[in-house]
């Protein structure tokens, strides 16, 4: 009777090993299709490929519709899968970066500012998050909280011409003019001649 129990269980196991296997397969099969259409620019279609294997509970799947909806122009849609796979897997900045690109393209401002916000909580010292946070402040002359963000871009990449040239004009609107004259010569030694720093530095003089 014990040997029929093991057999028995043993038979089990393999079932699941194989229904896996096969399902495992299949979902290879349905993005490796989807990828081939989404190359040729057939959006729909790449979307088409995985509906038969789409779960809710799917990172994977919620990922991949939000970015082919996005390619669609379907912003509404897309934000929506993108933010059913932020609620999967809410330690991961990969979906909080692919919600930026709907957003972004439906001009929901405040939305993507939240979501670069989203990011630097898991991610502190992302340079493009904190850039880009930058600039959104910086554009309405929130200078206080644009440096915050830009000195974070040029300690981590003192070299940068983006976060540096932004840095200056941020530090000369905030009245720091000494700073603001470094660093507008460092953007001239990153980018010699650069039209941006020399009309700082004339402003300073």
């Amino acid at each position: 009777m014990e040997f029929l129990k093991t057999s028995f269980m043993c038979l089990l196991v393999m079932s699941a090993m194989n229904s896996f296997a096969q399902d495992a397969k299949t979902l290879q099969t349905a993005f490796s299709n989807s990828y081939s259409h989404e190359t040729q620019g057939k959006y729909v279609d790449a979307l088409t490929d995985l509906k038969t294997v789409y779960s809710a509970t799917s990172y994977e799947c919620n990922l991949r519709y939000g970015w082919l909806y996005y390619l669609q122009g379907k912003n509404t849609e897309s934000i929506s899968y993108y933010q059913k796979a932020i609620d999967l897997m809410p330690a991961a900045v990969e979906p909080l970066w692919g919600l930026v690109n709907p957003l972004l393209a439906a001009e929901k401002w405040s939305e993507v500012e939240k979501t670069y916000q989203a990011i630097l909580k898991l991610d502190p010292k992302n340079s493009t998050a904190n850039y880009r946070l930058g600039l959104s402040n910086y554009y309405n002359k929130n200078y206080v909280q644009a440096k915050k963000y830009f000195d974070v871009v040029i300690n981590l990449y003192p070299f940068d011409y983006n976060g540096t040239l932004m840095s200056a004009w941020t530090n000369y609107f905030l009245g720091n003019m000494s700073e603001a004259k470094v660093l507008f010569n460092k953007v001239l030694v990153i980018t010699p001649n650069d039209s941006s720093a020399l009309e700082g530095l004339g402003l300073i003089k």
